[in-house]
């Protein structure tokens, strides 16, 4: 199957580090970088990244070119996002010259309590149907971040995505494959076979998928604004089917909802301002890493050496283990974010790190208080400066697989992520916020904006922010060749949803083809567990600002997408 080997480029297509771009002579990149000089897009679907480009040629902001994209990737990447999902977003705005930060995250339904998991005889959330279902955050999302930022009216941007909705496109070939990996487990739910399949299969690559539903829904929206979703007849419409099918979402839990501005924080990574947004995701986990890694000359170690990965894998393991004890709903368990992320603190940390032996386990550290399925994530840039990082997910494949009927969208299952014990930071309570795994994140650098960029992919993603920002700062690959390099995955840490025991063996370490054998040797000397896995390593997109001016974009060679400009 031609979407498998393209899933596994990097996996199945053994590139030693040694391999060079036949025209530049440079680490290999599988295509050039994008220069534009006024505006530029980058997304995980090329109709997506044009419909960017067209709301920007047409005097939208960035903000708008990123809600129109986002918009058409729920209708055209369901496999990954959607109305029924959150959204987190960075932007930099040229007008005040600082980043504002925004969680869209929505919180769990109020009538269901701990005791009916308990009363269902459950240990852990299950990852679909109506029990991991929290309160889609994306439309109220929008809405905030358009009233700050947007230059067109909201109709205006969604209309791409209602005319595509309506007269169809046809599927590509990566989310053609998981598309078809979800059906068999998501059609045993209401609503998702009737609206998702046709004649009870996914579409195929290139077939022409049409959700007039979801034109409707997204019309709805155009016509009455944010209340039309969580105040309206779609809001009637969600808690009628989730009564009707043993749920507990009510139209009460949607009409409460409200996302909040929230402010990055950061730390300064050899002389780079690396911002991501606090809890309840984990993006200061980039942050940590980065931390304990910058004592280390990894540029002297040189890409793909064994200190590199062997040190990059070590700090991870320390993050993750403060990740597990620390992230969560700030209203209920606060975390001390700014020790968390501290120089000071990364340096009591790093004292466990040694550069000949892995460690088996990593218990979280105990700072004191200063006085991670399935995910889109798209990148904008406009004229007057403007830069939008954000990520959009519906969690788990496609979501729980609870589609209402008639409205065309899957709801997500991020309540999975809670944990169904009253003393853990991320135990599930009514009205509370989940652990999230989905973070944009944002560079600058001596107060300018350099970057915006994510790497989509649950667990992976701060490991992926920080390989992209190695491979930059240390390595000197230029945009592409930062996200095609070969990636490191370390998985075993202990999990925040507490689906994992506490990691006692070391964990395992993926490798994507290209790195080369004596460092997977010396990795097993240290006591490292390497694997072989297909697959887990993300995806990427990145705008950077050009120093001769205009913009530099990105995109991954792992899925559909591309980058654009004019």
């Amino acid at each position: 199957m031609r979407a498998a080997a393209v899933l596994a480029l990097c996996c199945a297509a053994a590139l030693p580090l040694s391999a060079a771009d036949r025209i530049t002579g440079a680490p290999f990149a599988t295509r050039s970088e994008v220069y534009a000089p006024h505006a530029m897009a980058a997304t995980s679907h090329p109709l997506a990244t044009q419909i960017a480009l067209e709301v920007m040629r047409g005097g939208g902001s960035a903000m708008d070119a990123a809600i129109a994209a986002n918009a058409a990737l729920g209708l055209m990447e369901p496999t990954g996002n959607g109305i029924g999902g959150d959204l987190f977003a960075i932007v930099w705005d040229p007008k005040t010259r600082r980043l504002h930060g925004y969680n869209g995250s929505g919180r769990s339904p109020r009538a269901l309590t701990l005791a009916e998991f308990r009363r269902r005889g459950l240990e852990d959330v299950p990852p679909h149907g109506p029990l991991p279902v929290t309160v889609p955050g994306t439309v109220d999302a929008w809405f905030a971040l358009h009233e700050r930022f947007g230059r067109r009216a909201m109709a205006d941007n969604l209309a791409p995505a209602i005319r595509y909705a309506r007269e169809g496109h046809p599927v590509h070939e990566t989310i053609a494959y998981y598309w078809n990996r979800s059906v068999p487990v998501l059609s045993k739910w209401p609503g998702f076979a009737e609206q998702f399949t046709i004649d009870g299969r996914a579409p195929r690559t290139g077939e022409t998928w049409k959700n007039p539903n979801l034109a409707n829904t997204l019309s709805m929206i155009a016509e009455g604004g944010r209340d039309a979703f969580y105040k309206g007849d779609i809001a009637r419409t969600i808690d009628a089917y989730f009564k009707a099918n043993d749920g507990f979402l009510s139209y009460e839990d949607l009409a409460a909802h409200q996302g909040e501005w929230v402010e990055p924080v950061s730390t300064n990574y050899r002389g780079y301002d690396v911002w991501e947004l606090p809890p309840n995701g984990q993006g200061i986990a980039a942050l940590q890493i980065l931390n304990l890694l910058e004592p280390y000359d990894l540029a002297g170690y040189g890409f793909g050496s064994p200190e590199h990965v062997h040190l990059f894998v070590e700090a991870k393991k320390l993050a993750f283990a403060d990740r597990a004890r620390w992230y969560a709903d700030p209203d209920f368990h606060p975390a001390p974010v700014a020790r968390l992320i501290s120089k000071e603190y990364a340096a009591e940390r790093g004292e466990l790190i040694s550069m000949d032996r892995a460690l088996r386990e990593a218990q979280p550290g105990t700072p004191r208080q200063l006085d991670e399925g399935d995910t889109i994530y798209l990148t904008t840039a406009d004229a007057d400066g403007m830069m939008v990082s954000l990520i959009q997910s519906n969690y788990r494949g496609m979501g729980s697989g609870m589609a209402p009927p008639g409205l065309g969208f899957i709801f997500q299952d991020r309540g999975e992520q809670f944990v169904l014990r009253e003393d853990h930071p991320n135990g599930y309570a009514p009205g509370k916020r989940p652990f999230h795994t989905i973070i944009p994140a944002f560079v600058t650098k001596e107060g300018e904006p350099w970057l915006s960029y994510g790497v989509m992919g649950g667990a992976m993603q701060p490991q992926g922010h920080v390989q992209i920002l190695l491979n930059l700062i240390d390595f000197g690959m230029n945009l592409q060749e930062a996200g095609d390099a070969p990636r490191i995955q370390h998985d075993g840490s202990t999990d925040p949803a507490g689906q994992a025991l506490a990691m006692s063996d070391g964990g395992e370490v993926d490798l994507e083809s290209g790195f080369p054998y004596e460092t997977v040797r010396a990795l097993m000397g240290k006591g490292h567990s390497v694997r072989f896995a297909h697959g887990p390593y993300g995806g990427y997109q990145a705008i950077m600002a050009n120093p001769h001016g205009g913009w530099i974009g990105a995109s991954e060679s792992r899925k559909d997408g591309h980058a654009g400009g004019y």
